[in-house]
């Protein structure tokens, strides 16, 4: 069974002529990453705010589970989902680990329990835990952040929402919590929706992502499909296929290459040769969603193409 489905689901605010979510159907399955794509305005966080019923549908309906949302109180939906946001929420006056533990509490765990999770959580987003005692101003915006995501995790739930939650962060922050996003992500399998603009981003993250324009879903896709097979002009651009891709065929394996034993996460992978272009590379690593690809040739080690080095490479193009 599906976890999210949407049937012709629709948003229109009052006093608006155009729709901010026009009839879109679609499908998330049990532990998939899905990422919302698209320019401000698009209709990507309103999509993501008619899962939880923060808004509520104008028309068409949304499973959860198979169950129809409406025929649940918002609240106990709300605490069934993982929510985390670019500005946090944490609630300043609170301690992190009285933050964390907003939910299990509502849902009336034992404080046993409570502390168990809260130990295990700062475990799991790399925090010590000394850091329970510390209030939200006491820690960095890429420590926040963590403690945001710990929190959204805290009762376990199925799915997650992420709204943008590391558009404030510097490029190096932000590319330390993808890391741990995805690392966290194939540990727990959850299923994950998050919306972001930042098109490397949805394209590092996602299983699959959903790209909007004007209320409406354009193309539902996984990354390699998105970059070689966008449905239209506006997915080309959106994505950057055309340029990104002419670049990245008239560029070599080797020329990206790094030396040395690769780390044993790959080593047994299927390798690379070193005159594949890099945009064969490309399509290698979205599917394979690994760190990076063995290089060789003739049975002789070459070294290794890492993921890291080719979005460096892709940032100067």
């Amino acid at each position: 069974m599906s976890m999210i489905v949407a049937e012709r689901l629709t948003k229109q605010f009052p006093g608006e002529s155009r729709m901010a979510v026009a009839q879109v159907s679609f499908q998330v399955e049990p532990g998939e990453l899905v990422v919302l794509l698209g320019p401000s305005g698009c209709g990507k966080t309103t999509l993501l705010k008619l899962v939880n019923r923060l808004y509520e549908p104008s028309a068409g309906t949304l499973l959860i589970e198979g169950v129809d949302v409406r025929s649940m109180p918002a609240t106990a939906l709300r605490r069934r989902i993982g929510y985390a946001i670019q500005q946090t929420g944490l609630f300043p006056h609170l301690r992190i680990e009285q933050n964390i533990a907003v939910v299990p509490r509502l849902l009336g765990w034992e404080r046993q329990r409570i502390e168990a999770r809260i130990d295990e959580l700062l475990d799991l987003v790399g925090l010590p835990r000394s850091y329970r005692r510390r209030y939200p101003r006491q820690l960095s915006g890429g420590e926040q952040q963590r403690i945001g995501l710990a929190r959204a995790l805290a009762a376990d739930p199925a799915i997650m929402l992420m709204d943008e939650p590391f558009g404030a962060l510097d490029a190096l922050t932000r590319t330390r919590l993808q890391d741990e996003l995805l690392a966290i992500q194939r540990q727990l399998r959850k299923t994950i929706l998050f919306v972001t603009h930042d098109v490397e981003e949805a394209l590092r993250l996602a299983d699959r992502i959903i790209v909007m324009r004007e209320g409406r879903i354009v193309q539902f896709d996984t990354p390699l499909n998105l970059l070689t097979r966008p449905h239209d002009a506006f997915v080309r651009q959106l994505t950057g296929a055309d340029d990104l891709l002419r670049h990245l065929s008239l560029m070599t394996v080797a020329m990206a290459l790094t030396p040395g034993t690769p780390p044993a996460s790959i080593a047994n992978l299927p390798p690379l040769a070193p005159q594949d272009d890099l945009r064969t590379a490309l399509v290698r690593l979205l599917a394979t969603k690994a760190e990076g690809l063995p290089v060789g040739s003739n049975g002789q080690a070459q070294g290794w193409l890492s993921l890291a080095v080719l979005r460096q490479m892709l940032g100067e193009i």
